[in-house]
């Protein structure tokens, strides 16, 4: 499908207007850039897209509450989430109190044997290690049960981004964008995102209470590496404020100045600078992993570690983790995708699979898969002792966050939440085809979505026009992913002329490709298993193909060259 070009005016006015082809115009004006905000789009800073703090609903009573506990040499309990957003989250606020010389004690939550959010014992643990501030991220906005016994034990303050829903719990300060009563407009940050605000209206307020006269305030531009990974991993869309925090973000990881991430890049064999790819499928999924099905704290000690050493020991565990992990998701998504395809054949709108044995873990991993090749929200859950316990997966347009909250509100669920693209639940066995159906019904839109996700091709090139200057030129659309896709080319009626497999297994096609009108180019097929799409890209000399993919500039030893990275194909 053709992306609409209703602003083929605009793409021209941008391009002469910035002296840039008339494709980069023409991509710029398909992303909804006005010709005012060209720059802070190629260019995105926090100087201009950054917001005063204090717009969010009970961000200057926070700020407060933390100072004081700064000033006061109180200890403070950090409580996290066992993802990525919550380790980096968690990372974020412990470095920067302990910079500021204050104690900190904090505690992951074990998935599998207190689940996700705050609880009562956990918080009782810390305050009994001397904590008078509890600080919950990524999690705790729905939390009144688990804050209920700590009476005045402990001040209680949340920066949180989940959905909420009636009113807050009774505690010092809840910091959320999502809150009903929030209008800061701040509603697709990630929490990391609100804790690094959240960290700019402390300095703000110790500054203003003279703390900084005879000491140096630490630099916060050098936490935006644990904000860009947060906001890629969370699947925020990468569009305004998000934009700046990953681009600078990703400037800061470069430099590899943190220990924890530059031991994970090492074992993710990262030699070049980082981008939105790189922490999203290389990055996130091994800090994901301590928390699926191994020691949940595992990613945060990796992001506070301060010694390299300790970092490296720490990335190589994680790294045998996440390898682990994938076993133990491959032999589920095969099940899976059986049992997907049977209900999709029935009409389903919405996916729901559930099976004993299955782990709880890397089931919202599975349920990612079986929505990327049903192009439909998906639902996945293990079942322990009749009760199943499981994670979702969205397509755009499609709020399952909202859905999951509907359902526990109307007594099917025991526990649920989430945000539009992802959401997890508990529900009692025998809930679940009555969970089904109230999902079908309650999305059913889903119903009309095509089998597979529809190509929004952004244009044409011809193979001789690819090169390595318009692949960086591409590249500076980025950071992309969700809010901002990168852009997907043709380059019809190109021919085979070479082709080969690499990569473990052989589970990657090289081939050389050859346009019509002349010219040469290197393609990559990944994931290249047996099939249609794999079987005409090995026919060396074969008929003409549309190839659909991204141009993306390699460099290697210093030069830079191009190559197109193909997701679909068609003959000619």
């Amino acid at each position: 499908m053709w992306r609409t070009n209703v602003q083929d005016r605009l793409g021209q006015l941008l391009a002469q207007q910035h002296g840039m082809p008339e494709l980069m115009g023409r991509l710029l004006a398909a992303r909804g850039v006005r010709p005012e905000h060209v720059s802070d789009f190629l260019d995105p800073t926090l100087r201009a897209l950054l917001p005063d703090p204090s717009s969010i609903v009970d961000m200057d009573a926070a700020a407060a509450r933390l100072a004081d506990a700064v000033m006061d040499g109180e200890t403070v309990g950090v409580f996290g989430d066992y993802d990525v957003d919550g380790a980096c989250s968690a990372a974020l606020l412990v470095t920067l109190l302990r910079l500021l010389g204050s104690n900190v004690v904090y505690h992951v939550p074990d998935r599998m044997l207190e689940g996700y959010g705050p609880n009562a014992n956990a918080l009782r643990g810390m305050v009994e290690r001397g904590a008078r501030l509890l600080v919950c991220v990524d999690c705790g906005t729905a939390a009144h049960a688990a804050f209920a016994p700590l009476h005045n034990a402990a001040d209680v303050v949340v920066f949180d981004h989940h959905k909420s829903e009636g009113p807050p719990p009774p505690i010092r300060a809840l910091v959320n964008p999502n809150r009903l009563d929030c209008t800061s407009g701040l509603t697709n940050i990630c929490a990391a995102a609100v804790t690094f605000v959240a960290c700019v209206a402390l300095l703000r307020t110790l500054r203003k209470r003279g703390f900084f006269s005879n000491r140096p305030e630490p630099d916060l531009r050098e936490f935006l590496d644990l904000v860009a990974l947060a906001t890629i991993c969370d699947v925020m869309p990468l569009t305004g404020l998000n934009r700046a925090f990953v681009t600078q973000g990703l400037r800061v990881m470069a430099r590899r100045a943190r220990p924890g991430i530059a031991a994970l890049m090492d074992v993710a064999k990262l030699t070049e600078a980082p981008n939105a790819m790189h922490c999203g499928f290389a990055l996130g999924p091994r800090i994901n992993a301590s928390g699926r099905i191994a020691e949940a704290d595992m990613g945060l000690r990796l992001l506070l570690a301060d010694d390299a050493a300790l970092a490296a020991e720490l990335a190589q565990a994680l790294d045998a983790v996440n390898r682990q992990r994938q076993a133990v998701e491959a032999a589920i998504t095969s099940d899976a995708m059986a049992q997907a395809q049977t209900q999709v054949e029935a009409g389903h709108g919405v996916i729901l699979l559930a099976q004993e044995g299955w782990h709880p873990g890397v089931v919202g991993i599975v349920a990612g898969r079986v929505k990327e090749k049903f192009n439909r929200p998906a639902l996945v859950a293990g079942i322990t002792d009749g009760m199943a316990k499981g994670s979702g997966r969205s397509v755009p347009g499609i709020d399952l966050g909202a859905a999951v909250i509907a359902a526990r509100q109307s007594g099917l669920l025991a526990t649920g939440g989430g945000h539009a693209m992802a959401a997890g639940f508990s529900a009692p066995e025998a809930a679940l085809p009555a969970l089904h159906e109230f999902l079908g019904t309650r999305l059913a839109q889903a119903t009309d979505l095509p089998a597979t996700a529809e190509l929004m091709l952004d244009g044409v090139l011809g193979v001789a026009g690819a090169d390595a200057t318009l692949a960086q030129m591409v590249a500076k659309l980025g950071p992309f992913g969700t809010g901002n896709a990168e852009p997907l080319f043709v380059l019809p009626r190109a021919r085979v002329v070479k082709a080969d497999r690499i990569g473990k297994d052989g589970g990657t096609i090289r081939a050389m490709v050859e346009g019509e009108g002349g010219g040469r180019l290197k393609a990559l097929l990944f994931r290249a298993k047996e099939g249609p799409l794999a079987e005409a890209l090995s026919r060396v000399g074969g008929a003409p193909l549309h190839l659909a993919g991204y141009l993306r500039a390699e460099s290697w030893q210093g030069r830079v060259s191009a190559g197109f990275f193909i997701t679909d194909a068609a003959p000619a």
